[in-house]
């Protein structure tokens, strides 16, 4: 069973990609008692689906996140502001990475869940 998911970073980074997770995820960040090296993300809009992607031979093992929206550029600009940045736009999802380099996905609703677990930011 997967519990869920850690971002590790620098400590030099931890605290401004705590707010940006949590800015992106519309969560609330609480530090965790007696645990002082992790922030806790509080009521994330998220979904428990995990999958693995072929990457191609000369990819480079990593990890990334999906954030489904209703409005792919609104929420392009909405990361933006938080700190992430824009690698590749495809014709219907855009590649960013937060502001430590992690990547992730901007893409337009295809999950069932769409509407029960996404809320408006």
């Amino acid at each position: 069973m997967l519990r869920e998911v850690i971002v590790d970073v620098p400590s030099s980074s931890f605290q401004e990609v705590a707010a940006f997770w949590a800015g992106a995820l519309a969560a609330t960040s609480h530090p965790v008692p007696d645990e002082p090296e992790f922030v806790s993300l509080h009521d994330p809009a998220s979904l428990p689906h995990v999958a693995v992607q072929d990457i191609g031979a000369d990819g480079t093992p990593r990890f990334h996140l999906d954030v489904e929206t209703d409005d792919v550029e609104a929420e392009v600009a909405r990361l933006t502001a938080l700190g992430a940045t824009v690698h590749a736009r495809r014709p219907t999802f855009v590649v960013m990475s937060d502001p430590v380099g992690l990547l992730l996905c901007v893409l337009p609703p295809s999950s069932d869940e769409f509407a029960t677990h996404s809320r408006e930011v």
